[in-house]
C-alpha cells in the first residue's frame, strides 16, 4: 500500500462489536473511495471474518501468535488469519506486550503466509529493533499519550522524527506509522509531514457518534 494509511483498532470497545463494526467498516470504505486515502480496521476476531468478507479495505487482527498450526489452544496463528481473509496483524501492541522473541516469531509467521504485520513500538530504540525485522508497518506509539487525548503528533514531534530515522537507518523498505491521541486531519498532516506513512488511532473513530464524519476529516489534508 503506497498511499498513507489510516488503521482504525476498534479494541474491545462496545461500541467497535457487531454491527457497529460493520458500520465503521461502511465508513472506511466510504472515505477511502471518495479520498483515495487507504482505511484499514483491526477488529476483534469474532468479526475479522465478516468484515474481510463483505468489505474491500485492509483488515487487520489485533494480535497474532508465532505458532504454528497444532496442539495450541487459545492461539492465534497467523495461518488461521490468512484463511479468515486477513490483509495482516498488530504485533506487540502496548495493550499486548510481547517479549522480542515472540516479536520476532509473529513477524516470521506473518510474513511465511504473505500477510502484513504492524509492529507497535514505544521509543527509536525499540522501532530500530523493530525495522531489523523488515514487517511491513512499524507504529510508533508512546504509551502516556494513548487514550490520553493528546496527539503525540502535537506533544511530543521528536519522538517521531527520531523513530522514523531509527527506522529508516535499519530498513529503509519499512514504512512508519504514528499512533495515540491522533484525533484530526491536521494530527494526521503533522504526522506526514514528519516523515510517517500514516496514523493508527481508535477510541476517536470507535467511539464517535457519526465515524464516518470523523474518518473524512482525518483524510482531509493528506
Amino acid at each position: 500500500m503506497a498511499k498513507p494509511l489510516i488503521l482504525i483498532n476498534l479494541k474491545t470497545y462496545k461500541e467497535g462489536m457487531g454491527s457497529r463494526a460493520h458500520a465503521i467498516a461502511t465508513a472506511a470504505q466510504l472515505v477511502a473511495s471518495e479520498s483515495g486515502v487507504t482505511v484499514g480496521i483491526a477488529p476483534s476476531y469474532i468479526d475479522l471474518h465478516p468484515l474481510a468478507k463483505h468489505f474491500m479495505v485492509p483488515v487487520y487482527a489485533q494480535h497474532v501468535d508465532g505458532a504454528a498450526p497444532g496442539a495450541h489452544t487459545g492461539q492465534i496463528t497467523a495461518e488461521a488469519l490468512r484463511v479468515a481473509g486477513a490483509s495482516g496483524s498488530l504485533v506487540n501492541h502496548s495493550e499486548r506486550r510481547l517479549t522480542l522473541a515472540d516479536i520476532e516469531a509473529s513477524v516470521r509467521a506473518l510474513q511465511a503466509q504473505k500477510l502484513g504485520s504492524v509492529v507497535c513500538t514505544n521509543n527509536d530504540i525499540t522501532s530500530a529493533a523493530a525495522a531489523a525485522l523488515a514487517p511491513e508497518y512499524v507504529a510508533i506509539e508512546p504509551p502516556e499519550l494513548i487514550g490520553s487525548g493528546v496527539s503525540v503528533s502535537k506533544a511530543n514531534p521528536e519522538i517521531i522524527r527520531k523513530s522514523v530515522a531509527a527506522v529508516h537507518a535499519v530498513n529503509t523498505s519499512v514504512k512508519v506509522l504514528t499512533g495515540a491521541g491522533i484525533q484530526s486531519g491536521e494530527c494526521v498532516k503533522i504526522a506526514l509531514d514528519l516523515g510517517t506513512d500514516g496514523v493508527l488511532l481508535a477510541s476517536s473513530v470507535v467511539k464517535a457518534e457519526d465515524p464516518k464524519t470523523v474518518l473524512r476529516d482525518l483524510a482531509s489534508k493528506i
